[in-house]
């Protein structure tokens, strides 16, 4: 076999092989399904809808249109390529400490970081929790607590005897 038998040979190999990876932008999301599908552009003039996204189990997101996405076509077959991550460097934190965690969204401002020192740093406008609450430890707060109604810095408590007695129900 010649040079130029091996070379014949191994191009359509070779070319499977560079096609296999590759960065694409993204186009459009379709979160409707099972499996997210992504549209996106690779090559120059290369747009691929129902591109599949697989995500990491008990994490989801949609990403925006103009993200970072890497596409494996298994075997270097082009006609069915499968998304493997996706990053927007628009939106992505800067400036963690080795070994920090950040679950972040595209508002600025809006995460969850797992600190280096063990704190857990939760960042937003609102925090609402649709469950029970078991707090195990000391709560501190800067600003006014309520339930309900009733304020802790402003409410008041009526039929309140002096010395050992109980005071009554709270008053809003």
């Amino acid at each position: 076999m010649t040079p130029a038998d091996i070379g014949r040979f191994l191009a359509p190999i070779q070319r499977r092989m560079m096609l296999a990876i590759g960065r694409a932008m993204l186009r459009g999301v379709s979160d409707a399904g099972g499996v997210q599908t992504l549209q996106v552009s690779l090559l120059a003039g290369e747009t691929r809808d129902a591109v599949e996204r697989v995500q990491q189990f008990g994490l989801s997101s949609v990403p925006m249109p103009g993200a970072d996405v890497v596409v494996v076509s298994v075997g270097g077959n082009r006609d069915h390529p499968v998304a493997i991550a996706v990053d927007d460097q628009r939106f992505r934190p800067t400036g963690l400490a080795g070994g920090e965690v950040c679950l972040y969204s595209r508002r600025p401002g809006q995460r969850i970081t797992l600190l280096a020192d063990g704190t857990v740093l939760v960042q937003g406008t609102t925090l609402r929790i649709e469950a029970d609450v078991e707090i195990v430890g000391a709560v501190t707060a800067t600003g006014d607590i309520t339930s309900g109604t009733i304020s802790l810095q402003t409410h008041r408590h009526g039929a309140v005897t002096v010395g050992a007695g109980v005071s009554g129900v709270a008053q809003p």
